[in-house]
């Protein structure tokens, strides 16, 4: 009788160690992160990055909008004497289909005199876009998404994480729709202050802005407008949708920086 009582205490007692570690491995793997978020920027050089500006190659930035000061990238139209169209965008190394990406930027200083009035503190995020090498000389914009950066004049509302469309259509409330911009619900920024942006990119299904970690925007399907000269020679076999791409920064006559960009590969 001693001899069971002792044996179904033992028992008792090993099978609760045994389900006290598996559940200790269960929370272990629901807690423990997936994937690792992966950053972009060095804070050094422009290493994984390369330039495409309007009128010139692939690569080619002779007048330094693009360059790397204080830790951040640095966005400057200092070599310019006046705006012309040299609209700038910063390509990162590689494409990506589903992933998040966060960064923070912000504004400086005055635009370049000629800038048109509507890049006055304007940026943005260009995702699901075309390869830069199939970029014409005099491109303004690559076919994609835009995820538009806006800071406030001082007063007066101005979003920003909004939405434009060079080349592209996408859905919104089940409705494609057609115009270049959207504004989104986000909170207006003056001054020079650092604001927070990040997306979710899920290939051809959805996409979401984030400003300061609050959900300001979100459509899916993004698509080729087969009616833009620049996306017509991208369709191949009547295919618009979108599922992936290539992720630059923009200059647009505006000084920016950016910093603290980093990307989340997604399954």
């Amino acid at each position: 009788m001693t001899f069971r009582k002792s044996s179904f205490a033992l028992l008792f007692t090993g099978s609760a160690i045994l389900l006290g570690a598996l559940a200790a491995a269960a929370i272990a793997r629901t807690t423990e992160p997936q994937d690792k978020w992966i950053s972009m920027f060095n804070g050094k050089n422009l290493d994984g990055w390369t330039p495409k500006v309007v009128g010139s190659e692939y690569g080619v930035d002779d007048k330094n909008i693009f360059t790397v000061k204080d830790g951040v990238i640095h966005v400057s139209y200092d070599g310019y004497d006046k705006f012309e169209g040299q609209f700038g965008h910063l390509f990162y190394k590689a494409p990506y289909s589903h992933y998040k990406m966060r960064l923070e930027y912000r504004f400086y200083g005055d635009q370049l005199e000629g800038g048109p009035g509507w890049a006055f503190r304007n940026s943005g995020i260009m995702v699901h876009g075309q390869n830069p090498k199939t970029m014409t000389l005099d491109q303004s914009f690559p076919v994609s998404i835009e995820v538009q950066l806006l800071g406030g004049g001082g007063s007066g509302k101005r979003t920003t994480g909004n939405l434009c469309t060079p080349g592209t259509h996408v859905v919104m409330d089940g409705e494609l729709k057609k115009q270049h911009c959207f504004n989104s619900t986000s909170d207006t920024f003056h001054g020079d202050g650092w604001v927070k942006a990040e997306i979710e990119v899920r290939g051809n299904e959805i996409i979401r802005h984030f400003i300061d970690g609050k959900e300001v925007l979100v459509y899916t399907n993004p698509q080729l407008d087969d009616g833009d000269a620049d996306a017509k020679p991208l369709i191949k076999d009547g295919q618009l949708m979108l599922s992936g791409g290539s992720i630059s920064l923009q200059a647009e006559s505006h000084g920016c920086e950016f910093r603290n960009i980093e990307i989340l590969p997604l399954k």
